[in-house]
């Protein structure tokens, strides 16, 4: 095929001969067995498995669906002492029994508004800052306009993942119905597919933002074929390693106007218009744009104690006391925990202080919510306590016990 190929080029029988080793003769000899439609002798010989025909039928019925034909070389030669190599399994299979059925496959396009799919690229060596690094991009796609948004990370993480998210779907300017993933840690912490268990924090994260998670199957490119051509695209067409960058947003700004200037040129297949046409067309058919969450990479579920405190990594935070005897989500953000109930968010706090308790004072005060009545307000001590302790070092009582003696009188 080598010598049929460059001679179909116009290369020289020398030269071919040069480059595969042999002899001119042998490039001759080749051509013109081409040429004339030889037939190799070798192919017509009868196999040493034809006596075992009924056999090879009778196993390959009683394994269908599960053929594995290095269980039948090890068969025929087990049972009946014929000693073949598996491609001489395979040849005889090939030309005595027909091939497994092909399932026709369903072309769906997906009305607008419907899907997104989403997946993640990987770029090493990019030069950002003077230094040399793996970026990762997230490629976003509206599956029928084919509008898509690409955003660089430099995770991975939960938190990367969500962070991705929202800039992609400010991007979009809305949410589909549906967002078609891979089986990514992130998207499916255990199993893959239909049957896999979506990661706890990305659930949570769609039910706010009202989209179904829809995974892939395992080892099946196909079921997200859009983002996959968009992936090969954005490599092949502008791949940010050709160019040093001062910063990650630098980069974020240049691919928008590349994805901007592709979308302008490329044609929708649904629509027949350009791809930023059928874009705005879509949006009108997209959730409106939420008020997006932190991203969080630890949603849990915990009750609120009688002290107005929840327990969440090891520490105790202060929530309103009308929440009492309550269970209240806690997300663990980037920078902080967030507590929501009713709701919203009822609740911030550092994440990850060195403070094992954290207290905000106002989470104490208000009027009787139902059944819950607010805690005793503070005496005149616990105020005076209060009031030495925000006051600077240098200000406060030389005599402190005799400071609070004097209140307590």
């Amino acid at each position: 095929m080598t010598i049929k190929k460059l001679r179909g080029q116009g290369v020289p029988g020398a030269a071919i001969a040069r480059l595969l080793g042999v002899c001119e003769g042998t490039v001759r000899y080749r051509l013109r067995r081409q040429s004339t439609a030889a037939v190799d002798g070798r192919g017509q010989r009868p196999s040493v498995l034809g006596r075992f025909e009924g056999v090879i039928e009778a196993w390959l019925l009683a394994h269908e669906g599960r053929t594995n034909l290095a269980a039948l070389r090890d068969y025929l030669e087990t049972e009946f002492d014929c000693a073949v190599n598996v491609r001489a399994v395979q040849r005889f299979v090939r030309r005595r029994f027909p091939g497994p059925k092909v399932r026709a496959r369903r072309r769906v396009e997906t009305p607008p508004g419907a899907q997104t799919q989403t997946d993640w690229a990987e770029f090493r060596e990019v030069l950002v800052g003077g230094q040399s690094v793996t970026l990762y991009a997230l490629h976003m796609q509206l599956s029928f306009s084919r509008f898509g948004a690409i955003v660089w990370s430099m995770g991975k993480d939960q938190l990367a993942w969500q962070a991705a998210h929202n800039d992609a779907y400010r991007r979009l300017r809305g949410v589909a119905a549906t967002n078609r993933v891979d089986n990514e840690k992130t998207a499916v912490s255990r199993g893959a597919g239909a049957w896999g268990e979506i990661n706890t924090s990305y659930r949570r994260y769609a039910q706010a933002l009202r989209f179904h998670i829809d995974a892939c199957a395992p080892r099946s490119p196909e079921q997200k074929g859009k983002i996959e051509r968009r992936i090969l695209d954005h490599r092949m067409g502008f791949d940010p390693r050709g160019r040093h960058w001062n910063d990650l947003a630098e980069l974020q700004a240049w691919t928008d106007s590349k994805v901007m200037w592709s979308a302008a040129r490329r044609r929708c297949p649904a629509t027949g218009t350009t791809v930023l046409e059928a874009w705005h067309q879509e949006i009108a058919k997209l959730q409106p744009l939420p008020i997006l969450p932190e991203p969080f990479d630890v949603v849990v579920h915990r009750p609120v104690g009688i002290d107005c405190m929840v327990h969440f990594e090891g520490r105790e935070y202060s929530v309103p006391f009308r929440l009492v005897g309550r269970k209240v989500e806690v997300r663990g953000c980037a920078g902080e925990v967030q507590i929501l109930a009713e709701g919203g968010v009822v609740a911030r706090h550092v994440r990850g202080s060195a403070q094992r308790v954290l207290i905000d004072p106002t989470h104490y005060e208000g009027p009787t919510a139902g059944s819950i009545l607010p805690p005793q307000p503070l005496g005149r001590m616990g105020r005076r306590l209060q009031e030495i302790a925000a006051q600077e070092p240098q200000r406060r009582p030389i005599d402190l016990y005799a400071a609070l003696a004097e209140v307590a009188r």
